[in-house]
């Protein structure tokens, strides 16, 4: 399912051809990034003056609005990533392995018990 956010005066989406935006209120649509360097985008967190992204092949931050971004964690050892949710003073992931949390932004993780 692809996920929505609000993000400033844009709506941003996830899309099968990476991420979208709009500025009318979702009535049409534009490519904002559909580069594959990252892999296949799956859901987006604004966090801070980031956007945070989780991909296939792991974290993503953005601070140019989605138009470039940047590995922030692509380890192994979480499992898949599935979801991101800002905790107040951390970081939530949902993960295959399960939930964990992370105090640095997103470079590293611990397992929520």
């Amino acid at each position: 399912m692809p996920q929505l956010i609000n993000y400033g005066k844009e709506m941003l989406r996830v899309s099968p051809k990476g991420i979208e935006y709009s500025t009318n209120g979702g009535r049409s649509w534009m490519t904002r990034y559909s580069g594959s360097s990252c892999g296949t985008f799956i859901d987006l967190l604004p966090y801070g003056n980031e956007l945070l992204a989780v991909t296939s092949k792991g974290i993503y931050y953005s601070t140019s609005e989605g138009r470039m971004w940047m590995s922030r964690y692509t380890g192994s050892s979480c499992g898949e990533f599935r979801s991101l949710t800002d905790g107040g003073r951390e970081l939530l992931a949902n993960t295959s392995k399960g939930l964990y949390f992370s105090t640095s932004v997103g470079r590293s993780w611990m397992k929520r018990s």
